[in-house]
Protein backbone atom coordinates (compact mmCIF):
# COMPACT_ATOMS: atom_id res chain seq x y z
CA UNK A 1 0.00 0.00 0.00
CA UNK A 2 1.14 3.55 -0.74
CA UNK A 3 0.48 6.72 1.26
CA UNK A 4 -0.65 9.81 -0.65
CA UNK A 5 -0.19 13.17 1.10
CA UNK A 6 -2.03 16.25 -0.11
CA UNK A 7 0.49 18.91 0.86
CA UNK A 8 -1.82 21.93 0.54
CA UNK A 9 -4.87 20.58 2.37
CA UNK A 10 -2.82 18.51 4.82
CA UNK A 11 -4.48 15.11 4.59
CA UNK A 12 -3.30 11.66 3.61
CA UNK A 13 -4.87 8.49 2.20
CA UNK A 14 -3.53 4.95 1.95
CA UNK A 15 -3.97 3.58 -1.58
CA UNK A 16 -3.20 0.31 -3.39
CA UNK A 17 0.34 0.39 -4.77
CA UNK A 18 -0.78 0.23 -8.39
CA UNK A 19 -3.34 3.05 -8.21
CA UNK A 20 -2.76 6.31 -10.07
CA UNK A 21 -3.33 9.91 -9.01
CA UNK A 22 -4.66 12.57 -11.34
CA UNK A 23 -5.50 16.22 -10.67
CA UNK A 24 -8.92 17.06 -12.11
CA UNK A 25 -9.45 20.85 -11.94
CA UNK A 26 -9.48 21.51 -8.16
CA UNK A 27 -9.89 17.86 -7.09
CA UNK A 28 -7.53 14.93 -6.60
CA UNK A 29 -8.60 11.77 -8.40
CA UNK A 30 -7.57 8.19 -7.56
CA UNK A 31 -8.17 5.05 -9.62
CA UNK A 32 -6.62 1.75 -10.71
CA UNK A 33 -5.96 3.16 -14.18
CA UNK A 34 -6.25 6.50 -15.98
CA UNK A 35 -8.94 4.96 -18.19
CA UNK A 36 -11.13 4.57 -15.11
CA UNK A 37 -11.78 8.33 -15.01
CA UNK A 38 -13.70 7.97 -18.29
CA UNK A 39 -17.40 7.41 -17.41
CA UNK A 40 -17.74 5.11 -20.42
CA UNK A 41 -15.01 2.77 -19.15
CA UNK A 42 -16.70 -0.42 -17.87
CA UNK A 43 -13.85 -2.94 -17.56
CA UNK A 44 -13.07 -4.70 -14.28
CA UNK A 45 -10.68 -1.87 -13.28
CA UNK A 46 -13.35 0.84 -13.62
CA UNK A 47 -14.29 3.18 -10.78
CA UNK A 48 -12.65 6.18 -9.16
CA UNK A 49 -12.52 8.38 -6.07
CA UNK A 50 -12.42 12.19 -6.14
CA UNK A 51 -11.45 14.38 -3.16
CA UNK A 52 -11.78 18.16 -3.25
CA UNK A 53 -10.77 20.59 -0.52
CA UNK A 54 -12.69 23.73 0.41
CA UNK A 55 -11.61 26.57 2.73
CA UNK A 56 -14.14 27.33 5.46
CA UNK A 57 -12.52 30.05 7.54
CA UNK A 58 -15.89 31.27 8.82
CA UNK A 59 -16.66 27.76 10.09
CA UNK A 60 -20.01 27.79 8.31
CA UNK A 61 -22.32 24.95 9.39
CA UNK A 62 -21.88 21.78 7.37
CA UNK A 63 -25.55 21.51 6.33
CA UNK A 64 -25.66 24.52 3.93
CA UNK A 65 -22.37 23.39 2.37
CA UNK A 66 -23.84 19.92 1.95
CA UNK A 67 -27.01 21.24 0.34
CA UNK A 68 -24.93 23.29 -2.09
CA UNK A 69 -22.78 20.24 -2.87
CA UNK A 70 -25.80 18.02 -3.51
CA UNK A 71 -27.53 20.70 -5.55
CA UNK A 72 -24.47 21.07 -7.77
CA UNK A 73 -24.33 17.31 -8.38
CA UNK A 74 -28.03 17.12 -9.13
CA UNK A 75 -27.75 19.92 -11.65
CA UNK A 76 -24.76 18.33 -13.37
CA UNK A 77 -26.04 14.76 -13.47
CA UNK A 78 -29.81 15.06 -13.41
CA UNK A 79 -29.73 13.14 -10.15
CA UNK A 80 -31.47 13.34 -6.81
CA UNK A 81 -30.12 12.75 -3.34
CA UNK A 82 -31.75 10.11 -1.18
CA UNK A 83 -31.21 9.28 2.48
CA UNK A 84 -28.52 11.67 3.71
CA UNK A 85 -26.91 10.37 6.89
CA UNK A 86 -24.53 11.75 9.48
CA UNK A 87 -20.94 10.71 8.86
CA UNK A 88 -17.99 10.78 11.25
CA UNK A 89 -14.45 9.72 10.47
CA UNK A 90 -11.83 10.18 13.17
CA UNK A 91 -11.86 13.85 14.23
CA UNK A 92 -13.83 14.95 11.14
CA UNK A 93 -17.62 14.97 10.87
CA UNK A 94 -20.14 15.59 8.11
CA UNK A 95 -22.79 13.95 5.93
CA UNK A 96 -22.96 11.24 3.28
CA UNK A 97 -25.47 9.91 0.76
CA UNK A 98 -25.89 7.57 -2.17
CA UNK A 99 -27.03 9.45 -5.25
CA UNK A 100 -29.82 8.03 -7.39
CA UNK A 101 -28.88 8.58 -11.02
CA UNK A 102 -31.28 8.44 -14.00
CA UNK A 103 -32.10 4.84 -15.02
CA UNK A 104 -30.21 5.18 -18.28
CA UNK A 105 -27.01 5.83 -16.32
CA UNK A 106 -25.28 2.56 -15.40
CA UNK A 107 -23.05 4.06 -12.70
CA UNK A 108 -23.39 4.04 -8.93
CA UNK A 109 -22.53 7.32 -7.23
CA UNK A 110 -21.78 8.00 -3.56
CA UNK A 111 -20.79 11.34 -2.09
CA UNK A 112 -19.83 12.71 1.30
CA UNK A 113 -18.56 15.86 2.96
CA UNK A 114 -16.36 16.15 6.07
CA UNK A 115 -15.28 19.18 8.11
CA UNK A 116 -11.97 19.30 10.00
CA UNK A 117 -10.92 22.61 11.56
CA UNK A 118 -11.22 25.20 8.77
CA UNK A 119 -11.08 22.59 6.03
CA UNK A 120 -13.94 20.86 4.27
CA UNK A 121 -13.28 17.79 2.14
CA UNK A 122 -15.74 16.71 -0.54
CA UNK A 123 -15.69 13.04 -1.59
CA UNK A 124 -17.23 11.34 -4.59
CA UNK A 125 -17.06 7.65 -5.55
CA UNK A 126 -18.29 6.49 -8.95
CA UNK A 127 -18.21 3.03 -10.55
CA UNK A 128 -20.35 0.74 -12.74
CA UNK A 129 -23.21 -0.78 -10.78
CA UNK A 130 -22.11 -4.33 -11.57
CA UNK A 131 -18.76 -3.69 -9.83
CA UNK A 132 -20.28 -2.64 -6.52
CA UNK A 133 -19.29 -5.83 -4.65
CA UNK A 134 -15.62 -5.36 -5.50
CA UNK A 135 -15.16 -1.60 -5.74
CA UNK A 136 -17.26 -0.37 -2.81
CA UNK A 137 -15.26 -2.20 -0.09
CA UNK A 138 -12.00 -0.98 -1.62
CA UNK A 139 -13.17 2.64 -1.81
CA UNK A 140 -14.45 2.40 1.77
CA UNK A 141 -11.04 1.20 3.01
CA UNK A 142 -9.27 4.04 1.19
CA UNK A 143 -11.59 6.72 2.57
CA UNK A 144 -11.41 5.20 6.07
CA UNK A 145 -7.63 5.59 5.94
CA UNK A 146 -8.03 9.40 5.94
CA UNK A 147 -5.62 11.06 8.35
CA UNK A 148 -4.54 14.63 9.11
CA UNK A 149 -0.85 14.12 10.01
CA UNK A 150 1.01 16.55 12.23
CA UNK A 151 3.82 16.74 9.67
CA UNK A 152 3.47 16.73 5.89
CA UNK A 153 6.62 15.66 4.05
CA UNK A 154 8.22 17.30 1.04
CA UNK A 155 7.91 20.97 2.08
CA UNK A 156 10.48 23.22 0.42
CA UNK A 157 11.80 26.33 2.20
CA UNK A 158 12.81 29.69 0.76
CA UNK A 159 16.18 31.29 1.55
CA UNK A 160 14.35 33.14 4.36
CA UNK A 161 13.11 29.88 5.85
CA UNK A 162 9.50 30.22 4.66
CA UNK A 163 7.59 27.15 3.45
CA UNK A 164 6.84 27.31 -0.28
CA UNK A 165 3.83 25.40 -1.69
CA UNK A 166 4.46 22.84 -4.43
CA UNK A 167 4.29 24.20 -7.96
CA UNK A 168 5.39 27.75 -7.02
CA UNK A 169 8.45 29.39 -8.60
CA UNK A 170 10.21 32.71 -7.77
CA UNK A 171 9.34 35.65 -10.03
CA UNK A 172 9.97 39.39 -10.16
CA UNK A 173 7.57 40.98 -7.60
CA UNK A 174 6.83 43.67 -10.17
CA UNK A 175 5.02 41.09 -12.31
CA UNK A 176 2.43 40.68 -9.54
CA UNK A 177 2.33 44.13 -7.89
CA UNK A 178 2.51 47.43 -9.72
CA UNK A 179 3.68 49.58 -6.78
CA UNK A 180 6.75 47.75 -5.50
CA UNK A 181 9.20 50.16 -3.85
CA UNK A 182 12.54 48.97 -2.50
CA UNK A 183 12.39 45.72 -4.53
CA UNK A 184 15.25 44.27 -2.48
CA UNK A 185 12.75 43.90 0.40
CA UNK A 186 10.26 41.90 -1.66
CA UNK A 187 9.97 38.28 -2.77
CA UNK A 188 7.30 36.79 -5.03
CA UNK A 189 6.26 33.33 -6.19
CA UNK A 190 3.89 32.47 -9.03
CA UNK A 191 1.66 29.41 -9.16
CA UNK A 192 -1.89 28.24 -9.71
CA UNK A 193 -3.14 26.72 -6.43
CA UNK A 194 -6.39 28.09 -5.01
CA UNK A 195 -6.19 30.83 -2.40
CA UNK A 196 -8.23 28.69 0.01
CA UNK A 197 -5.73 25.84 -0.28
CA UNK A 198 -2.83 28.26 0.23
CA UNK A 199 -4.39 29.60 3.43
CA UNK A 200 -4.82 26.05 4.72
CA UNK A 201 -1.18 25.36 3.83
CA UNK A 202 0.28 28.41 5.56
CA UNK A 203 -1.81 28.27 8.73
CA UNK A 204 -0.57 24.71 9.19
CA UNK A 205 3.02 25.00 8.01
CA UNK A 206 4.11 28.35 9.47
CA UNK A 207 3.89 27.19 13.11
CA UNK A 208 5.50 23.87 12.10
CA UNK A 209 8.56 25.87 10.96
CA UNK A 210 8.66 28.06 14.11
CA UNK A 211 6.98 31.14 12.58
CA UNK A 212 4.64 33.08 14.87
CA UNK A 213 1.45 34.54 13.42
CA UNK A 214 0.96 38.15 14.58
CA UNK A 215 -1.98 39.00 12.31
CA UNK A 216 -4.16 37.15 9.85
CA UNK A 217 -6.73 38.67 7.52
CA UNK A 218 -8.46 35.81 5.65
CA UNK A 219 -9.87 35.87 2.15
CA UNK A 220 -12.80 36.06 1.78
CA UNK A 221 -13.17 37.89 5.06
CA UNK A 222 -14.61 40.89 6.84
CA UNK A 223 -11.89 43.20 5.48
CA UNK A 224 -12.38 44.19 1.86
CA UNK A 225 -8.70 43.90 0.98
CA UNK A 226 -9.12 41.57 -1.99
CA UNK A 227 -6.39 39.22 -0.78
CA UNK A 228 -5.28 37.24 2.28
CA UNK A 229 -2.61 38.76 4.52
CA UNK A 230 -0.48 37.16 7.21
CA UNK A 231 2.04 39.07 9.31
CA UNK A 232 4.58 36.68 10.79
CA UNK A 233 7.82 36.71 12.71
CA UNK A 234 10.65 34.42 13.78
CA UNK A 235 13.47 35.82 15.87
CA UNK A 236 14.37 39.22 14.41
CA UNK A 237 12.66 38.43 11.08
CA UNK A 238 9.28 40.03 10.37
CA UNK A 239 7.47 39.38 7.10
CA UNK A 240 4.17 40.42 5.57
CA UNK A 241 2.88 37.53 3.49
CA UNK A 242 0.22 38.27 0.88
CA UNK A 243 -1.79 35.69 -1.07
CA UNK A 244 -3.01 37.48 -4.19
CA UNK A 245 -5.93 35.82 -6.01
CA UNK A 246 -6.42 36.22 -9.72
CA UNK A 247 -9.05 34.94 -12.12
CA UNK A 248 -9.28 35.61 -15.88
CA UNK A 249 -13.08 35.71 -15.58
CA UNK A 250 -12.88 38.53 -13.03
CA UNK A 251 -14.92 36.61 -10.44
CA UNK A 252 -12.49 35.92 -7.61
CA UNK A 253 -13.56 33.30 -5.04
CA UNK A 254 -11.90 31.17 -2.35
CA UNK A 255 -11.01 28.61 -5.03
CA UNK A 256 -9.43 31.15 -7.42
CA UNK A 257 -5.70 30.65 -8.09
CA UNK A 258 -3.32 32.94 -6.23
CA UNK A 259 0.26 34.18 -6.32
CA UNK A 260 2.43 34.83 -3.27
CA UNK A 261 4.21 38.04 -2.30
CA UNK A 262 6.42 38.61 0.72
CA UNK A 263 7.63 41.92 2.12
CA UNK A 264 10.49 41.96 4.59
CA UNK A 265 9.52 44.43 7.31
Amino acid sequence: MAVFQQILWGYELTLPDNWVHQVAEDADGFAATLNAFDPSHVDSDAGYLLVRGEWNWKRLPIEPLWNQHIGMLAGMLGAKEVGSALWKLGTASGLEAEIILPKKDTRRLWTGILMHDFRVLHFMVAHPRELRETFEPLATRIISSLRFPEQVHGIELSSDGLPIPPGYSPVDPGTILSDVSNPENWRAYAGSSGIGALQAFYLRELPAHQWELDEYLPFPGSADAGFARLQIQKGDQRIMLGLMPYDPSGQVTSSSPANIVMKMI
